[in-house]
């Protein structure tokens, strides 16, 4: 099989879709892997690096797209890109199709086969391609909120950890998944009062188990978010519905009565965002204020930090790369049912349920579009 990387061309996005010890992996089993000039040049793979291992470079995204059986990315497809998709062709990349109707349209316009990392599950019921992204924006999150409290950033001017005879900050983490869960542990190791939402009591319970007096746990209710959003210094947005929109947890009123300078870091905003006055903001004009509240919502947070982000998510995507290149989508999805829950769109038609369901439009099951 031919497999294509083109260079990322979202905003601030350096990540690069393979490395080259995965490239050579792929070389390894029979296949032929063309990468466009400049890729991973950013985050310190040159073109030498690609060209040792045995890819073959070429200057423009175009002639990936018009040759490659497989296409391999990090971000979703930009309109430019899902023009040059073409039937049959296999698209192996984030989606976060649900709130994004236009990006799902040209896909299914273009007869593609789309693969969404996001929706790709394992025996545990985990999301074992998100997770890798999902463990750097959440410690990425505490981060920010932290910066974002500086009052030249427009803040309250508090440090989160305080200082011996000053009180921390207060951290609220909606969630309790992979994301909140990093968020939690940096906040912890930066000295920060700590209280953690969730409707899920078996995560409650194993945070508690892991983190002990560290933390506070509270059953999520409407009532629970009310109370510690209003209270709290910085608000860190990590849920997550599968495929799904991310549900609007914390309204304009519950946040119009948030102190002055108190922030909220939307890591759900990928997913449509889980604050009602969330929007997508950008690593180049990250914030924006609304009845005094610093919002965070950068859509693409782990591209801030884009080599740590492409080795770990390398790490994960691997063994699903060789597997579709190796025994072509159909059977790899007919031996990994897994893999086969990546399949978001499939010649024109829309197979993944909670997508289906977020777009209004009509559901395919995948194992029809397989032959099961």
């Amino acid at each position: 099989m031919l497999i294509g990387v083109p260079k990322e061309i979202k905003n601030f996005e350096y990540r690069v879709g393979l490395v080259p010890s995965s490239i050579r992996e792929l070389i390894a089993n029979g296949h032929q892997v063309i990468v466009q000039k400049g890729a991973g040049e950013k985050i310190g793979f040159n073109d030498e690096l690609y060209q040792r291992v045995g890819a073959r470079i070429a200057d423009t995204a175009a002639e990936i797209f018009q040759q490659a059986d497989m296409i391999i990315k990090v971000k979703e497809p930009q309109p430019d890109e899902c023009r040059m998709l073409h039937e049959n062709q296999v698209l192996f990349t984030y989606l976060h199709l649900a709130p994004d109707p236009k990006q799902a349209k040209m896909l299914q316009e273009s007869g593609c086969v789309a693969i969404a990392y996001e929706t790709v599950t394992n025996q545990h019921h985990g999301l074992p391609l998100l997770a890798p992204m999902s463990e750097v924006a959440g410690r990425m999150a505490i981060q920010a909120g932290a910066t974002s409290l500086e009052i030249k950033n427009g803040g309250r001017g508090i440090l989160l950890g305080g200082v011996p005879g000053v009180v921390p900050a207060k951290v609220v983490v909606l969630g309790a998944g992979v994301v909140g869960t990093n968020s939690v542990r940096v906040a912890i190791g930066m000295g920060a009062n700590v209280i953690v939402i969730d409707k899920s009591l078996e995560r409650l319970y194993r945070l508690d188990l892991q983190f002990g007096s560290k933390i506070n746990t509270v059953f999520s209710t409407m009532d629970s978010i009310e109370e510690h959003v209003q209270s709290a210094d910085l608000v860190i947005g990590a849920v997550l519905i599968p495929g799904a929109s991310a549900p609007r947890l914390v309204t304009e009123n519950m946040l119009s009565k948030m102190r002055p300078g108190s922030v909220i870091v939307d890591v759900s905003i990928d997913q449509g965002g889980c604050f009602e006055t969330s929007k997508p903001t950008t690593h180049e004009d990250p914030t924006y204020i609304i009845n005094g509240v610093v919002h965070y919502c950068v859509a693409n947070m782990p591209g801030a930090v884009p080599r740590t982000s492409t080795v770990a998510l390398n790490n994960a995507t691997l063994p699903f790369v060789l597997a579709l290149a190796n025994d072509g989508y159909k059977e790899a999805m007919r031996r990994n049912h897994h893999l086969l829950h990546g399949l978001n769109i499939a010649n024109g038609k829309i197979t993944h349920q909670a997508v289906a369901e977020a777009l209004n439009q009509a559901y395919t099951p995948a194992e029809q579009m397989i032959g099961e």
